[in-house]
């Protein structure tokens, strides 16, 4: 019931399942294991949504859009129980059929009979079905890797331009994957990460451990969950030269504060000083709690990144470097958001590049002569990414000089990365990297 409620909230509310889900999970009061069978099933579920649908579709002779949605998403769980986990057939219909009765009494024969259509074939057959039902090449992707056909072309799209788009099927499946926890132990004031668990094969202050939680929780705040890829988009900026002390650094967009908190102990180490703003309350609360376990007083203002004020900040000259991790589409961040491919649309990435660009030129403006800016998104998306930082250089002209980012990150990482491109920006990649899809550049006002 568990999964159900999330899928619930997350159709009817966009709430955000990773958000959700512990709570829900605790408040249940689940065993281990079947906190973890609700975990799988929750996250599951939301990453092969389109592939499930299409399935659903055939298997009830039917478009989903005519099912009731509390109906839909029971036969989403059941089709993911059946088809990409061992729970036994059985077990599986069963559950599922009780469930309908509890959601919607009349509909459990509709249930029982469609799942024990699905049951009849395997999991290999239901999707060769589906993609010879699809209209298009991107259709039989976008119903097999449950991604939008939009979804599948940017990523193409993205691909292409580093001369890989070979590498899309490969991408698409990861996005599905189940993600490993990564830890980020803030350095000067966390144990190594080799004596934490096993350190991550590029950040530096990245590992995994076989029980992270317990890590986290014995390390209060100094380890804290982060992709390795969010901590190599910070280290960027604060290891793109050796820190003076007196520097003044800002995180623009610091919700919820993971980045802020390498930053600040960073800034620790160096003698810098670190402001953070964040437009949201409630996220700039989260960055507070973020920074609270370094011993380093971190201003958090709450206001607009497109109406920067450095004097505001008590920055007169400016800062020294600041980070701008852009509002985006999330798409490089799929595997553990799954839900946000269901929510975007093409339409978003407009409004999103306007307000990428605005917060881009503020943040320019704010700096220091001499200064860095770290331009990032979690979206490799064309738009976002080589677009917005694109239109910003030609705006800010002879005043900006791109840094070789990717000899910067290479620089920082513990072992090489397959990187393409020029080197002026940097992308990563979940199948290639095993991070988030981030998107760092580094520009420096002259």
């Amino acid at each position: 019931m568990v999964a159900f409620d999330v899928l619930a909230a997350v159709r009817e509310t966009d709430a955000y399942a990773n958000l959700l889900l512990p709570t829900r999970i605790e408040r249940a009061r689940l065993s281990p294991a079947d906190a973890a069978l609700a975990t799988e099933l929750t996250y599951g579920t939301l990453r092969l949504l389109g592939r499930y649908d299409a399935i659903i579709a055939l298997a009830a002779g039917r478009d989903v859009a005519a099912i009731d949605p509390p109906v839909l998403d029971v036969l989403r769980l059941g089709a993911h129980q059946l088809l990409a986990t061992r729970v036994p057939t059985h077990a599986a219909v069963n559950e599922s059929v009780a469930l309908a009765r509890r959601v919607a009494s009349s509909a459990a024969g509709f249930v029982n009979a469609v799942l024990r259509t699905v049951s009849r074939r395997e999991a290999a057959d239901w999707l060769e079905m589906i993609a010879g039902e699809a209209g298009s090449a991107d259709a039989a992707l976008a119903a097999v890797h449950s991604h939008p056909v939009w979804v599948i072309r940017a990523l193409r799209a993205a691909l292409e331009r580093e001369d890989r788009g070979d590498e899309l099927v490969a991408l698409l499946e990861a996005d599905n994957a189940s993600p490993r926890v990564n830890l980020a132990a803030l350095p000067g004031l966390a144990a190594d990460p080799a004596v934490l668990g096993e350190p991550d094969r590029y950040a530096p202050t990245g590992l995994t451990a076989a029980a992270p939680s317990d890590v986290v929780a014995a390390n209060a705040g100094r380890v804290r969950v982060q992709d390795e890829g969010s901590q190599l988009a910070a280290l960027a900026l604060s290891r793109v030269a050796p820190v003076r002390p007196g520097e003044r650094w800002l995180d623009v967009c610091a919700g919820p504060g993971g980045k802020t908190a390498l930053l600040a102990a960073e800034a620790l180490a160096g003698g810098a000083t670190l402001d953070a703003n964040e437009v949201v309350p409630a996220r700039a609360e989260l960055v507070r709690k973020a920074v609270a376990p370094v011993p380093l007083e971190v201003a958090v203002h709450v206001g607009d990144g497109r109406d920067l004020d450095p004097a505001a900040f008590g920055a007169d000259g400016g800062f020294d470097r600041i980070l701008l991790d852009a509002p985006c589409t999330g798409l490089g961040a799929l595997r553990r958001r799954p839900e946000a491919r269901w929510r975007k649309s093409p339409t978003d990435v407009a409004e999103l590049t306007e307000l990428q660009g605005e917060l881009a030129d503020a943040a320019f403006a704010a700096l220091a002569p001499g200064g860095v800016l770290a331009y990032v998104t979690c979206s490799p998306h064309t738009a976002e990414t080589h677009g917005s930082l694109g239109r910003a250089l030609a705006r800010w002209g002879d005043s900006a000089e791109a840094i070789d980012t990717a000899a910067v990150v290479q620089g920082l990482a513990e072992h090489p990365l397959d990187l393409a491109g020029d080197g002026r920006t940097v992308q990563l990649w979940p199948h290639r990297h095993g991070t988030d899809a981030m998107f760092i550049a580094l520009v420096r006002k002259r």
